[in-house]
């Protein structure tokens, strides 16, 4: 069945002066295929693909679906910093290494497209906003939305994300409590977003009655079901659920926009910011944008901290001499949090489709291709960063962080499309943190074992299961 995204959907209710959207892109997963294969067998009559793995194989496919950080660093080991892979039906372009992530992100950005790549794919949740627009939409898109995530306003979001959490760990902590801080985390970051940045009520109506984590987790899921699962349509399918879903969380999104235009109530929300944002020429932003935006945050935000917070604690339970110190020294925090984001990059891929041909590392590609980097690869690549997979915060102490190169430390993109939430994802992880380990320390059970799903961010498989201890 051939869907495309709804764009006029909702009322769109501000005017001339709002920013035109992208053209809809077709969520017809056969349709889909079908424009893949075609575009690869153009690009490969006018450049070879680099070489790699390219015939169709099921450890290559089933791998990276399961494990796609080995594949990506046995793909580097024995093809260089670029190499090809077919993954299901389709050959892609990896990119990974210091040269690599400045080529994408920064030099050569204007040499590749999001919104036609594998981001498209976020699109039957997300909508329009600004992880997968390109050009001049998401330019003004950003411009516009700055204001909002100045320093001066995420400061103010302090006190929410301090009141929350503790809160949250007045409920839940004692000295021998045993909870899966994965979930704990993904409720008190739901929690943390609707009143920091869209200024609604956790406890209100409608978020009790669609109880927004929980539809958001559901939504989620369907980037954890496998491929086969997710190209298929109809009652009880995964692509059914997510959109069940999402129109349960775009009732609470659309109502509160309209609440806020019929009444003029406005707050320091970034909600509010966005319903009366202008550029200098007086573009605004519709209710669809806004929306797209608000999805777009919650799940940049909202989904990120909770891995990183899981990872974090992870890391510190094995790693007891870190804890013991950072709890002497609370500064490290910022060293741990850095090296936690090393390891564990929750946006661990930066898919995108080559606008123009371009050369790199001795290898044409042609225009039209799929080509990704990897944080999470080049994060671990034995040849930039040493013992990759020992967890030593020292790595971005003073005089060590100067030597890092140039685009190795990626875990929030780079260039123009550095996330534009970083401060705020960073500063909500620093304050859970902080309220945690100044009462608490958090051990794992002996027989857990971590294990690791992309949906599409990366997380804990099963799961952060943890015992609180008291100091």
């Amino acid at each position: 069945m051939s869907m495309v995204w709804p764009a006029g959907q909702f009322s769109r209710t501000v005017g001339a002066m709002s920013l035109a959207p992208p053209p809809p892109i077709t969520t017809s997963a056969f349709r889909r295929l079908m424009m893949d294969l075609r575009d690869e067998r153009s690009a490969q009559r006018r450049a070879p693909f680099p070489p790699g793995i390219h015939a169709p194989t099921l450890r290559v496919t089933q791998g990276f679906n399961v494990d796609p950080l080995a594949i990506l660093l046995d793909s580097y080991a024995r093809f260089g910093p670029i190499f090809t892979l077919r993954i299901f039906h389709q050959k892609i372009v990896f990119m990974l290494g210091p040269e690599a992530n400045h080529f994408i992100t920064v030099s050569h950005a204007d040499h590749f497209r999001w919104r036609d790549g594998h981001l498209g794919d976020l699109i039957p949740l997300l909508g329009d906003g600004l992880l997968t627009i390109d050009g001049d939409f998401h330019r003004r898109s950003r411009r516009i939305m700055l204001p909002a995530f100045h320093r001066e306003r995420i400061a103010a979001s302090h006190a929410t994300m301090v009141e929350e959490t503790q809160g949250a760990i007045a409920r839940d902590f004692h000295d021998g409590a045993r909870l899966d801080l994965y979930r704990w985390t993904r409720r008190l970051a739901m929690r943390i977003a609707m009143r920091a940045l869209f200024g609604l009520d956790p406890d209100g109506r409608l978020a009790r009655e669609h109880d927004a984590a929980a539809q958001f987790e559901a939504a989620l899921g369907f980037w954890a079901t496998a491929y086969w699962q997710q190209i298929i349509r109809g009652p009880g399918t995964p692509w059914n659920r997510m959109q069940a879903a999402r129109r349960r969380l775009d009732v609470i999104v659309y109502d509160e926009i309209a609440r806020r235009r019929r009444t003029g109530e406005r707050g320091e929300d970034i909600l509010s910011l966005l319903i009366d944002a202008q550029d200098e020429d007086g573009t605004t932003l519709d209710d669809q944008h806004i929306r797209d935006e608000v999805m777009t945050l919650l799940f940049a935000g909202h989904d990120t901290t909770t891995s990183t917070v899981s990872f974090l604690f992870h890391e510190l339970a094995r790693n007891p001499h870190e804890r013991d110190r950072l709890q002497i020294e609370p500064e490290r925090l910022d060293l741990v949090l850095d090296e936690t984001l090393r390891m564990y990059p929750a946006a661990w891929i930066g898919p995108r489709r080559s606008a123009r041909e371009f050369t790199f590392a001795g290898h044409r590609v042609a225009a039209g291709v799929c080509v990704n980097y990897s944080s999470w690869a080049s994060h671990h690549l034995p040849d930039v960063w040493g013992d990759p997979e020992v967890f030593r915060p020292d790595r971005f102490a003073p005089g060590q962080r100067e030597q890092i190169p140039k685009g190795a430390y990626v875990p929030f993109g780079g260039g123009s499309r550095i996330c534009i939430g970083m401060r705020f994802g960073q500063l909500e992880v620093k304050t859970i943190a902080t309220e945690i380990l100044r009462d608490f320390t958090l051990d794992l059970p002996d027989d857990y074992t971590l294990s690791i799903r992309q949906m599409p961010t990366i997380s804990p498989r099963h799961g952060l299961p943890v015992i609180v201890r008291a100091r």
